[in-house]
């Protein structure tokens, strides 16, 4: 399949250069029919599904996603947002007091304030490392590292810079210590694949509607098995054992379901949620990640090249392929993403950087009307 097929698997009209995956992926046509499909579905609720709506699609979308860990269909727990499966982890997680928990400067907010909260309740510290304009994220991390490492709660991609952390590396260092992994995975799940057996985290996360071109309100939480008998954040009646025996719901069950279900969130089932989420997961684990990672770092470097020549290029070590922050020239207008709307380009500002995110949807002509609208801005 050509670049220029893979447009019409979406709904864009002509006119319109969407560069803003990192903001919200849009859905394939396939996950939205499925989604139409579902809510025609919820206005006859006499028809017989039972075990197909609780039970049999939350697990056919759990094992999308755990394709995309690169784990087992045991180990992945369906969750609401990035912020629910990081205070899931903060809650399954000890801390001594004195001990640190290491995050990155301007990280993403959901994946700072629930460690905060832990640090103050438990009398630890959180640690914010922050990188120079020549160094890495991840030679950031490395220096920060110590004994009294506890948790470093990361990402793989950082939201505002692109910049890509090198996480087999800190995972090898972290067993010097003992130190735990969490990661935020939003920005990098299903673009590249996620070398588990090699990052060893004890929780990963992703919301599902950025890369993921799923709906809102859905994401995925792997967690390692030692964890996995760890406390949930609810206590639903689906995630115990024998939930799928109706008539016997009110014979009240100790035991959980099987590995990191017992994690689920409440109404995990989502009858208009799950099947287009798992039709989103399918065809982007039908692409294949390798192939999928080299064609997505193909248009960002082919985006840089398109601006360069005006003072516009990524200043970011260790940039990730499929992500691109573009420095900008002093004379920058402060609404520039605003600007570039008005020809039909959709990208976003963070701080004082362009975050431009293509995906496989864009072309040729995407990236000629990108370069055509920054040229007509900055001169």
């Amino acid at each position: 399949m050509t670049q220029t097929d893979f447009r019409i698997l979406f709904d864009f009209p002509d006119g319109i250069t969407y560069l803003n995956c990192a903001y919200m992926g849009p859905m394939p046509r396939r996950a939205a029919d499925a989604g139409k499909s579902a809510y025609d579905q919820r206005q006859r609720p006499w028809e017989p599904g039972v075990q197909d709506y609780f039970f049999d699609q939350p697990e056919a979308l759990r094992a999308q996603a755990a394709k995309l860990f690169s784990a087992s269909v045991g180990d992945v727990a369906l969750v609401p947002a990035a912020s629910y499966g990081l205070a899931t982890a903060a809650a399954n997680l000890k801390l001594e007091a004195g001990q640190e928990i290491l995050t990155l400067a301007e990280q993403f907010p959901s994946n700072v304030y629930v460690w905060r909260e832990k640090a103050e309740a438990e009398c630890g510290q959180v640690r914010t490392v922050t990188r120079s304009a020549n160094q890495s994220w991840t030679e950031a991390v490395m220096e920060g590292l110590g004994p009294q490492t506890a948790i470093v709660a990361i990402p793989e991609v950082h939201w505002a810079d692109g910049g890509r952390l090198d996480l087999p590396a800190i995972r090898a260092e972290l067993d010097k210590t003992g130190g735990r992994l969490v990661l935020d995975l939003t920005q990098s799940l299903g673009t590249s694949p996620f070398a588990l057996d090699e990052i060893r985290p004890d929780f990963a996360v992703a919301a599902g509607y950025k890369w993921l071109l799923g709906p809102y309100t859905m994401g995925y939480l792997y967690i390692a098995p030692e964890h996995q008998s760890g406390r949930p954040l609810e206590e639903g009646w689906i995630v115990r054992e024998g939930a799928e025996d109706f008539a016997r719901l009110v014979d009240y069950a100790d035991g959980y379901a099987g590995g990191a279900r017992r994690f689920d969130m409440g109404e995990r089932s989502g009858f208009q949620l799950v099947p287009a989420a798992t039709e989103s997961l399918r065809w982007l684990n039908g692409l294949g990640m390798d192939e999928l990672a080299g064609q997505l770092a193909e248009r960002t470097s082919a985006i840089e090249e398109s601006v360069r020549s005006i003072g516009a290029f990524c200043n970011t070590p260790d940039r990730a392929g499929h992500y691109l922050c573009l420095a900008l020239p002093d004379h920058a207008p402060k609404d520039l993403a605003a600007r570039l709307a008005d020809y039909g380009v959709s990208v976003s500002q963070r701080g004082d950087r362009l975050r431009v995110t293509p995906h496989l949807y864009n072309n040729e002509s995407d990236i000629d009307r990108f370069a055509r609208a920054m040229k007509a801005e900055l001169g």
